[in-house]
């Protein structure tokens, strides 16, 4: 009963506003609005009635308001991390060099020191070591032959004189070494690089196996004697390397193309034997004591 009693207020006023729209349909200016009441106690809330009918469209809008004052500047906000530091640029070109400055003047020259006192007498030094020995020289060229005299006139053949009586007989001699070879290599040379090489066809499998080899040398035309190699003067040497079947093989620190001869003797196992028997103080680097004891010519 109390819902219909408030609903027939409100569409009395529903009823009132359209009866004053319907007088005057052009709208006065809008009145200034009111200052706002103090709002009332909310009532309790009633029993919800039946929607209503749409209302008429309102009037037209008003126009617009003034624009309002600007607002507070915002808080400021934080500072953004710092960019990557840029590239060096290139270093400028060096200024030129300024001139130089004047020479000043030369100042005065100072006195002369007093001289000093003279050092001691400093001590000898030590004697310098000798140098080589010089190498030994050519051996001068040979005279030349002189001219043979004439023969002179045969004399006369004497009388045949009378036979003598016969002379006691001599002494048997020693036996000789028939086996013993003498070579003579005359005006040969050597080299520096490898071996020198000399044929002595004498020298057989049985003399490398038992036998023994000995080489001597001298200057080409000398009288002065042999020498056993190994040699050595004056920084020049040759020795007697090696042997085999057929050959020798001499070494040398020096080249010659020639100049040189050489005797080689070649003594079998047996003739070893009976020479180191009747010889035994034999000097083999003495070709004259080994050419006696072997009945060989010089």
């Amino acid at each position: 009963m109390k819902s219909f009693k408030l609903l027939l207020p409100i569409l009395f006023f529903c009823l009132f506003s359209i009866t004053a729209c319907k007088k005057d349909k052009t709208p006065g200016p809008a009145g200034a609005t009111g200052a706002t009441g103090a709002q009332g106690a909310t009532g309790a809330t009633g029993a919800a009635g039946p929607q209503g009918p749409a209302g008429p469209a309102g009037g037209p809008v008003g126009p617009q308001g003034p624009k309002g004052d600007k607002g507070d500047t915002g808080a400021t906000g934080a500072t953004g991390a710092t960019g990557a530091q840029g590239a060096v640029g290139p270093q400028g070109a060096t200024g030129a060099q300024g001139a130089t400055g004047a020479t000043g003047a030369a100042g005065p020259q100072g006195p002369t020191g007093a001289q000093g006192p003279i050092g001691a007498t400093g001590a000898t030094g030590a004697t310098g070591a000798q140098g080589p020995k010089g190498d030994k020289g050519d051996t001068g060229s040979q005279g030349a032959t002189g001219a043979t005299g004439a023969t002179g006139a045969q004399g006369a053949t004497g009388a045949t004189g009378a036979t003598g009586p016969q002379g006691p007989k001599g002494d048997k001699g020693d036996p000789g070494n028939a086996d013993v070879e003498n070579f003579l290599l005359v005006n040969k040379g050597v080299v520096v690089a490898g071996l020198t090489k000399f044929s002595v066809p004498a020298i057989t499998q049985s003399i490398v196996d038992s036998g023994t080899v000995l080489v001597y040398l001298r200057n080409t035309g000398s009288n002065t004697g042999w020498y056993a190699l190994p040699y050595s003067e004056a920084d020049h040497s040759i020795t007697f390397n090696d042997y085999g079947v057929g050959y020798i093989d001499l070494k040398a620190n020096f080249t010659q193309a020639s100049g040189i001869d050489f005797r080689v003797v070649v003594i079998p196992g047996t003739a070893i034997t009976t020479l180191n028997a009747k010889n035994p103080n034999l000097n083999i680097k003495n070709f004259s004591e080994v050419a006696a004891a072997l009945h060989l010519s010089e």
